[in-house]
């Protein structure tokens, strides 16, 4: 029987070390792929030291609107009883990244699926920042627009506290500066916020306060590398 493997990459490409030796020998044992860009995987499966030519390898893009592609590929995987691996462009796949759906057919066929374990940004940024780790949300993107993203953030900032939870987001790296800015204009003063930037890289930088000690020590400029960003007003929130 098949086994379909969800197979963590490093979030920054510097960080190899990141990967637990038994997820590579999983990864040496495939030769099937479904993968965010193909680019990106190829240049991974070479880092990684594949065994196989990476040319040899079978490799196909998921497309956010049509998995036509990749369910063909899975099926066919399915039928000839080969193990397939699913890789997003970095970090978990199926978490705030593509490979959900494939996971899903998976279990309708009735195969076995198996998450390897590997780094994923939205955990560490949670365990790294102070917050609640018993109840916590993951939205994906807020609005890119400055008068929408504070009333997002508000917005947040009450179910955090109704909720006792965590809120977690992203953006994009070049917008990154700007919900930091957004956040200290619009949260409440003992709301806790908080980034986690280029975890695992060699800029890895994860800093979680009130916005009120915020405010007395403004952050350094955050660079355009890609970031988790936070905020807690729940019953066990410091103050």
């Amino acid at each position: 029987m098949s086994t379909l493997y969800l197979i963590p990459v490093p979030i920054s490409e510097s960080a190899m070390h990141t990967l637990p030796p038994y997820l590579l020998e999983v990864l040496y044992q495939l030769d099937c792929f479904i993968v965010e860009r193909a680019k990106t995987a190829r240049h991974f499966l070479k880092a990684a030291q594949h065994p196989s030519p990476i040319s040899s390898l079978e490799i196909v893009e998921m497309d956010e609107k049509d998995h036509r592609e990749a369910e063909k590929c899975l099926k066919l995987a399915i039928a000839s009883g080969r193990d397939v691996g699913i890789m997003s462009e970095a970090g978990c796949p199926g978490i705030a990244d593509p490979g959900a759906h494939l996971v899903g057919l998976a279990h309708l066929a009735g195969i076995r699926v198996q998450a390897l374990v590997g780094p994923s940004s939205l955990l560490l940024a949670l365990m790294g920042s102070g917050m609640s780790g018993q109840k916590f949300a993951f939205h994906g993107y807020l609005s890119p627009k400055r008068i929408e993203l504070g009333k997002d953030l508000r917005r947040l900032e009450q179910v955090s506290m109704q909720q006792d939870q965590t809120q977690i987001f992203i953006e994009t790296p070049y917008r990154s500066q700007m919900v930091v800015e957004v956040a200290l204009e619009s949260l409440q003063a003992d709301t806790w916020f908080g980034y986690a930037q280029d975890l695992t890289g060699a800029a890895e930088h994860v800093r979680s306060l009130p916005i009120k000690t915020w405010k007395k020590t403004p952050p350094e400029p955050l660079g355009k590398a890609p970031a988790v960003f936070l905020l807690f007003r729940g019953k066990q929130a410091l103050t």
